[in-house]
């Protein structure tokens, strides 16, 4: 019986895995000058689009475990990005809401998607190509995700 199955060039995990690190650090330098990580611009990206938020529920846009995403918002918090404070309806919810820092962060941010597909297309990669992967990636994380 033959192991080509485990092969690492066989494996979709790899490519995947591989990909997410590499475009991370495409995002890092321009993070960088917003003196932010990624994951923290993960956060901000949930939050422009809909502010005051539970971090449960930021946790489950992120597809992250409460108890990974508390952590970062502590540090964001403590670098004024945001603020958090017990629900007034419900003392066991933290309410996330940004603060008017993390709002203006906003701006500046927006030029950041156009940045990255500017880098991307010096590439061979056709920008249908890279719609279509996001595509069959929301596919396969809609799926795994149930």
């Amino acid at each position: 019986m033959g192991y080509d199955q485990l092969k690492l060039d066989n494996q979709l995990c790899f490519p995947v895995y591989a990909a997410s690190r590499l475009i991370t650090r495409e995002y890092q330098p321009l993070l960088d000058n917003l003196e932010i990580t990624y994951p923290q611009y993960l956060v901000l990206l949930v939050l422009w689009e809909s502010d005051r938020l539970s971090v449960n529920d930021i946790a489950k846009k992120l597809i992250l475990n409460t108890n990974t995403i508390t952590p970062l918002l502590k540090r964001m918090e403590q670098q004024g990005l945001i603020l958090r404070k017990r629900s007034e309806t419900d003392e066991r919810k933290v309410m996330v809401h940004l603060s008017s820092k993390g709002l203006n962060l906003k701006e500046k941010a927006s030029e950041i998607p156009q940045e990255l597909a500017k880098r991307l297309s010096e590439s061979n990669i056709e920008m249908n190509d890279l719609i279509q992967l996001k595509e069959s990636l929301d596919s396969i994380i809609s799926f795994l995700s149930k």
